[in-house]
């Protein structure tokens, strides 16, 4: 796949789960996003009369949020949300960043502290593609939502959609709804669902305490 397609499907991808959190969230909450990128989220969750602020480690980022207007402090996730009480946001937002925390339990953990209920979106390394691509290639895969070499990637904690199953036993928390994801498209057909974890590209769960 061409560099250019990736970044195509890639933006569409985003697109569609920013569509995604926009429409679960009702008017009126209270919303934390964590590693918020841009401030593309948080501006479409703020148009719809969403109370949300951000959270993220780059310069670069931090000022673009601020000049799209948005509440925004520049911090490490990793190093936990102690300046937030607990159950203070409704929802806590985190898009296509789970992959790419040191300490992605202890994130999951503050998360659920800090929020009535977590939005966690991440990219299937059991996907079919991923899988035959390193069976035929004998090389670590590459997608349209994984286009980075080894040695450049962010994503550092890979994993899939049954991993986060056992992990949410684990760690006694709730699933609520999962949505699942191929190819920028939203799929709820029989064969997604029985075989969620080799169909589906990335997952959106929305989770809660026990």
């Amino acid at each position: 796949m061409h560099e250019i397609e990736n970044h195509y499907l890639l933006s569409k991808g985003l697109h569609l789960n920013y569509s995604i959190i926009t429409d679960m969230i009702d008017s009126g909450s209270n919303v934390l996003d964590l590693g918020c990128g841009d401030g593309s989220l948080m501006k479409m969750l703020k148009d719809k009369g969403v109370f949300v602020s951000g959270i993220d480690i780059n310069e670069d980022n931090i000022v673009k949020c601020l000049e799209k207007g948005l509440s925004v402090i520049q911090g490490n996730i990793d190093k936990g949300l102690h300046e937030y009480p607990d159950n203070s946001y409704d929802y806590v937002i985190l898009n296509q960043t789970l992959q790419s925390t040191e300490k992605p339990n202890y994130v999951i953990k503050e998360m659920l502290r800090v929020g009535k209920k977590i939005v966690v979106s991440f990219p299937n390394f059991a996907y079919w593609r991923i899988r035959f691509y390193l069976l035929l290639n004998g090389k670590m895969p590459k997608s349209n939502i994984l286009p980075f070499e080894w040695f450049n990637t962010p994503n550092i904690h890979l994993l899939t959609i049954k991993d986060f199953f056992d992990f949410a036993k684990k760690h006694n928390f709730k699933i609520e709804q999962k949505i699942l994801m191929t190819r920028a498209k939203i799929k709820n057909d029989f064969l997604h669902k029985k075989f969620n974890n080799l169909l589906t590209e990335e997952v959106m769960f929305v989770c809660s305490q026990k």
